[in-house]
C-alpha cells in the first residue's frame, strides 16, 4: 500500500481538505518548479530556443505514459478543458437530424461546445438522466446511455467520472458501441485521469481532454488533450507559429508555411511553452507516475471504506461500489437533514468538500490520512444526530 504523501505537501494539520475535485493543492515540488520558471524570466537570456520545445514534449511523454500512449506527438497542450472541445467542435462535421450524447448535469464546459454545435448543424441533443431508484443506479445509467446511442448518434461526449457524484461509466463498452455506429467519441478526463487507471489503447477515444489543476496536481490554466487518428487533418482554434513545421528555426520564421507539426501539436495553444506553468505541470506528472495510479486508487479506496460504510448507516445514499469511484463520491442526504445543518458542522470541524447537484462531494488524494476521514465522519453524525 503507498503510504500517506501529506509530507510533500504544505496542507496545515487544521484543515481536512477531501476536495482534490474542487482543486488539487499544490506539492513542495510543484511549487519550487513554478518558483525557479518565473526566476528564469529575470534574465531571459537563460531561455534558449530548445527550451521552447523540450520541455513542452518532456510533459507531453510523461501525459502518454501516464493513459498509455505509444506516441507522445499525439498529446496536445491545451489552456482548459472548453479550449480542447472546441478544437473537436470544429473539427467535427455532422449532419441534419443527428444527435450528440451527452449525460444529466454534465460539466457545462462539455456541454456547451455541443449546444453551439447543435444549432450550427441542425441535430439533436440527447441527454441520458439517472434513474431515480436509491439501489443499482449506477448500473442502470449506463445501460440508459448505451440504449441512448443509436444509428443517428453523431457524437457521444461523455466523463470517466461523473463531477457531481463519482459515477463512473464502462467506457470500454460505451467507446465500442458509440464506434459501431459510426459517433465520434469524446471523453473528458479532468475528474478521473490521474487517480483512475486510464489504457487509452483500450478505451480507443477520438478524443480525450483534460484539465491540469485537479486530479494531475498541476498547475490552473493549462491542460492536456490527447487527439486520435480523426482528427490528423484537422484545423487548430489558432493559427501560431510554434505549430508549424520547422519553426525550431528561429531564424526561418519568415519561411512561412502551412505544414504543421507532426501529431496533435497542430493544436497547442498559443503560447504554450510557458517557463512556469510547463514545469509546475511536469512536476506533478512525475509525482503520478512515481506512485502510480492504481497505487493512488487503491489509496483513497482503502481510507475511505469504513467512511462509506458508516455514512450508510446515518441514511446517506452511495453509489454501490462496483459504478463508484474511490477517489471521488457522493452523499445524498437522508430525508430531512438540511444542507445547511450539513455545512456547519463541516465548517466547525475544518472539513472542505463540496456540494454539487445534490449530493455532498467528497474527493480523497494521497495527502489525507485517517485524521481527515475522521473528522468528516464526526461532522456528519453532529448533522444527522443533533436536534433540528
Amino acid at each position: 500500500m503507498l503510504p500517506c504523501q501529506k509530507a510533500l505537501f504544505f496542507l496545515p494539520e487544521s484543515l481536512h481538505y477531501l476536495n482534490c475535485a474542487y482543486m488539487a493543492p499544490l506539492s513542495k515540488q510543484v511549487e519550487a518548479a513554478g518558483i525557479e520558471g518565473i526566476r528564469r524570466k529575470r534574465v531571459p537570456a537563460s531561455i534558449t530556443p530548445a527550451d521552447f520545445f523540450d520541455e513542452s514534449d518532456a510533459v507531453r511523454r510523461r501525459f502518454a505514459r501516464l493513459i498509455h500512449l505509444d506516441d507522445p506527438m499525439r498529446v496536445a497542450i491545451i489552456p482548459a478543458v472548453s479550449y480542447g472541445l472546441a478544437t473537436v467542435a470544429k473539427n467535427v462535421r455532422l449532419r441534419p437530424g443527428q444527435n450528440i450524447v451527452v449525460l444529466h448535469e454534465q460539466f457545462p464546459s462539455n456541454v456547451y461546445a455541443w449546444r453551439r454545435l447543435q444549432h450550427e448543424c441542425g441535430v439533436t441533443l440527447r441527454t441520458v438522466k439517472p434513474p431515480e431508484t436509491a439501489t443499482g443506479r449506477g448500473r442502470a445509467w449506463n445501460e440508459r446511455l448505451l440504449e441512448a446511442i443509436d444509428p443517428d448518434t453523431g457524437l457521444v461526449a461523455l466523463p470517466h467520472v461523473h463531477w457531481t457524484d463519482g459515477t463512473v461509466f464502462d467506457l470500454e463498452r460505451i467507446g465500442a458501441h458509440a464506434r459501431a455506429v459510426g459517433a465520434v467519441f469524446v471523453v473528458d478526463g479532468t475528474q478521473s485521469v490521474g487517480a483512475l487507471p486510464f489504457d487509452v489503447r483500450a478505451i480507443r477515444p477520438d478524443a480525450l481532454v483534460c484539465a491540469g489543476y485537479k486530479w494531475l496536481l498541476g498547475p490552473y490554466g493549462l491542460g492536456l488533450a490527447y487527439y486520435g487518428p480523426r482528427f490528423d487533418d484537422g484545423v487548430p482554434l489558432e493559427e501560431n507559429w510554434i505549430t508549424r513545421r520547422g519553426s525550431e528555426d528561429f531564424a526561418g520564421l519568415v519561411r512561412y508555411t502551412d505544414a504543421y507539426q507532426p501529431g496533435a501539436v497542430r493544436y497547442d495553444v498559443g503560447e504554450r511553452s510557458n517557463f512556469a506553468l510547463v514545469p509546475m505541470l511536469r512536476a506533478a506528472l512525475d509525482h503520478l507516475l512515481a506512485w502510480g495510479v492504481e497505487n493512488i486508487r487503491d489509496y483513497c479506496r482503502a481510507l475511505c471504506r469504513d467512511l462509506i460504510e458508516t455514512a450508510r448507516t446515518m441514511g446517506f445514499r452511495v453509489e454501490d461500489e462496483a459504478y463508484r469511484a474511490a477517489h471521488l463520491f457522493g452523499f445524498r442526504t437522508p430525508a430531512g437533514l438540511s444542507m445547511d445543518r450539513l455545512r456547519a458542522a463541516l465548517d466547525a470541524r475544518h472539513v472542505s468538500v463540496s456540494v454539487r447537484g445534490n449530493a455532498l462531494r467528497i474527493a480523497p488524494h494521497v495527502y489525507n490520512d485517517a485524521a481527515d476521514v475522521d473528522a468528516l465522519r464526526e461532522a456528519l453524525h453532529e448533522a444527522v444526530h443533533q436536534p433540528a
